[in-house]
């Protein structure tokens, strides 16, 4: 279970036995922690789900320095009294110390904190305080695996707020970086492998870095990310991307499994039914997503897909314009109501849109592939060539999908769609 998932519970009045259950859990860990200057008052309960019993309990009070410390006498009584038939290895994961420095492990701590809020105010905050713990302990790596996760989601299509040339090399360095230190941080591989996937397009060494990843952690609730849960829900993707297609139904399977109310994983069911064309069979995930949160952006666009796919261009407008009010305006959301626009035949809505794209692109990063997408519906294929060539130049991430994506179908006979196809090697020679 991702830190993300759990923390969506944090601060609720919300007793255990409901949330155990709302999680699909056995136990479920509950804490109280009150600071008064140095010292920490820490109260954990251990809960029975079924029975709503409490199976252990204890009262921890000791000086901030220490709180490295607590955590693994927690994580360590936990799994002796659960009776966890842990390996030597496993127990060297569970209470390993990846710094002795605890402000260190605070800053980073916020750092994960502001980077979970998936806003751009948080991705600039996360950075700040991934950096300030590098810089209280040189040698922290899930810091620097922190930086790397963080960058690649900075250039990734669902957010798409920097250029993935720019973002891309930054994450590559601080994985690199991390792995230098520690090569068994499961997270700092998977990091390399979603770089060498998205826009590197090294699909075999993103293959190599996603098994390696998978083989040093593919289970835990790890506090690092990317988690096992969230490394198999990006290796979903790239088996996607490449054309294996049930690979990539099993392993987004095994991420839900692993997190089943992490959103992204719930929303990837419905994106594999889009791109596997089975757009009835998306919308009922995807619009479990959107109410099991409303401002889940992702679940948004992604329905809006799915109904522009079925030809419901007013259901699919509706979603789109949900994401462009939950994301402030980001231009890769107002590209996807231009393509919807498009798509409906409001041509002149679809220009505006064009129109607001070219103003926007003038302040911030816009992608291209979005854009190609909306002059591909209108008809102009030398536009949307143009535009798809200056994406592969960028590496904009949504070209791992451009063997697949519906949107392109009217391109996929000219013969400079088939020489993208080639640079990217997603066709053979």
């Amino acid at each position: 279970m991702s830190r993300s998932s759990v923390f969506r519970f944090k601060g609720r009045d919300t007793d255990a036995q409901a949330t155990g259950q709302r999680l699909s859990v056995r136990t479920v860990l509950t804490g109280r922690v009150v600071q008064r200057g140095e010292s920490l008052s820490i109260r954990a309960e251990l809960i029975d789900v079924r029975s709503n019993r409490a199976l252990w309990g204890e009262q921890y009070n000791r000086k901030l320095q220490d709180i490295l410390a607590v955590q693994e006498e927690i994580s360590t009584e936990i799994s002796d009294k659960l009776r966890f038939r842990l390996t030597g290895e496993e127990r060297k994961r569970l209470t390993k110390r990846y710094t002795q420095n605890t402000e260190a492990y605070q800053l980073y701590l916020r750092g994960r904190y502001h980077w979970n809020k998936k806003t751009e105010e948080g991705f600039k905050k996360g950075i700040e305080y991934f950096q300030k713990a590098i810089e209280a302990d040189g040698n922290y790596a899930p810091a620097y695996a922190g930086l790397a996760a963080l960058y690649n989601n900075l250039a990734n299509y669902n957010f798409a707020l920097v250029p993935p040339d720019e973002a891309g090399a930054k994450a590559k360095a601080a994985a690199g970086k991390a792995l230098l230190i520690d090569d068994t941080l499961a997270a700092a591989h998977s990091s390399l492998a979603i770089g060498a996937f998205q826009w590197e397009w090294d699909w075999s060494n993103a293959e190599r870095e996603f098994k390696r990843s998978l083989e040093l952690d593919d289970s835990s609730p790890s506090t690092y990310e990317p988690s096992p849960s969230s490394t198999y829900h990006w290796y979903a993707h790239y088996l996607m991307s490449v054309g294996r297609t049930e690979e990539s139904l099993r392993a987004g399977r095994r991420a839900l499994e692993l997190d089943p109310v992490d959103l992204a994983n719930v929303s990837h069911q419905g994106w594999y039914y889009l791109f596997t064309r089975q757009y009835d069979r998306a919308i009922e995930p995807l619009q479990k997503t959107i109410d099991m949160d409303p401002r889940f952006h992702i679940g948004q666009w992604y329905l809006g897909l799915a109904y522009e796919q079925k030809g419901a261009f007013q259901e699919a407008i509706a979603q789109f314009q949900n994401a462009i009010r939950i994301t402030g305006g980001r231009p890769s959301m107002v590209a996807l109501l231009g393509h919807a626009y498009a798509a409906a035949h409001q041509r002149s809505d679809a220009q505006a849109v064009l129109d607001q794209l070219s103003a926007l692109s003038k302040e911030k990063y816009v992608p291209s592939y979005p854009v190609a997408v909306i002059y591909a519906a209108l008809g102009d294929r030398e536009e949307a060539l143009a535009r798809l060539e200056r994406a592969c130049d960028e590496r904009d991430s949504w070209m791992d999908y451009l063997g697949i994506d519906p949107r392109l179908d009217v391109l996929r006979s000219e013969p400079r769609f088939g020489n993208l196809l080639r640079r990217m090697k997603l066709q053979k020679k």
